[in-house]
């Protein structure tokens, strides 16, 4: 998702709303999915061992980054966590039947 060229390209001309900062956040959220995606591939077809080693320690720290984005939306969206939270529920009891 590079977007390479303008550096202008990522000026937002406003203030965001609280709803608009939390579609940005999802948004940010999906492009560190997205980078953990790239690096582990770049890792797995690399020959050399430092660099597999560097490429997967920067994709633990994109985890890092959606842990921090994550818990930014919660505390500006307490409703996300909730969703969040009644997912995993869901998830437990389905396995557990």
């Amino acid at each position: 998702m590079a977007l390479l060229g303008n550096p202008f390209v990522a000026i937002v001309p406003k203030q965001f709303t609280p709803y608009e900062l939390t579609q940005a956040l999802r948004v940010d959220i999906a492009g560190e999915y997205e980078a953990i995606i790239g690096y582990e591939a770049h890792a797995s077809a690399a020959c050399d061992d430092n660099a597999k080693k560097i490429l997967y320690h920067i994709a633990d720290e994109e985890r890092r980054h959606v842990g921090e984005l994550l818990e930014l939306l919660y505390r500006l969206c307490p409703k996300e966590q909730q969703f969040i939270e009644e997912g995993k529920t869901e998830l437990n009891k389905h396995l557990a039947n």
